[in-house]
């Protein structure tokens, strides 16, 4: 049975912010709001985490994770970045996007794309989150709790603690963050390419 979280989404509790965040160094599989809509998480060397995530989600291998990182300086040691490209993000961040670029040595195989060797990174503008990234102190592996066959991403804590109860250790609630995901922008090949459209503004990147 998942434990159930009620966080302020302002000013979030530290005393259960630092409990969530040593029940993820011990294994646990999270789901947590962020500014795009609730996201399963865990910490990057979790086998059984990832495991579960894509069963939850009915993922096949070629699924890109994202690494939710707190700032520039975790998310330079997962992937690498040329000059142009830094700026690019560096402008859309904190904020509701996904960027999928090549990853380095830091990042465990199994999070790669089995062709691509790239992956999947954000900063997400988010107090909750954020707070959880500083107290983890390490980027977090993540996926849209979007549930298979299901046109939307679930939005109300009670209900995903209610429908995941016995596939999550955890569920924190700090209100309804909306049903749109990231805006994902591949930067693998140079250019950027829009892959998805959600809750980042495009415009910067076409």
């Amino acid at each position: 049975m998942a434990k159930y979280f009620d966080v302020h989404p302002d000013n979030p509790q530290h005393r259960t912010i630092s409990g969530v965040a040593d029940s993820l160094r011990s294994g646990a599989l999270v789901a947590y709001p962020t500014d795009s809509c609730y996201a399963l998480g865990c910490q990057m060397g979790n086998r059984d985490g990832l495991a579960r995530i894509r069963s939850i989600r009915n993922l096949d291998d070629r699924h890109h994770f994202t690494l939710v990182c707190q700032n520039f300086a975790q998310l330079g040691q997962l992937v690498t970045i040329g000059n142009d490209v830094f700026r690019a993000i560096k402008a859309a961040t904190p904020g509701s996007y996904t960027f999928i670029l090549p990853a380095t040595r830091e990042v465990p195989r199994q999070l790669l794309h089995p062709r691509k060797r790239t992956v999947g990174v954000r900063i997400p503008d988010h107090t909750v989150t954020q707070a959880l990234l500083a107290e983890l102190g390490e980027p977090l592996v993540s996926s849209t709790l979007l549930l298979p066959d299901e046109g939307e991403p679930l939005t109300q804590g009670w209900e995903i603690k209610e429908r995941l109860d016995h596939v999550v250790d955890i569920v924190v609630d700090s209100g309804d963050c909306g049903t749109e995901p990231t805006t994902v922008v591949d930067f693998s090949g140079g250019a950027a390419e829009i892959v998805r459209v959600g809750a980042g503004d495009t415009t910067r990147f076409e």
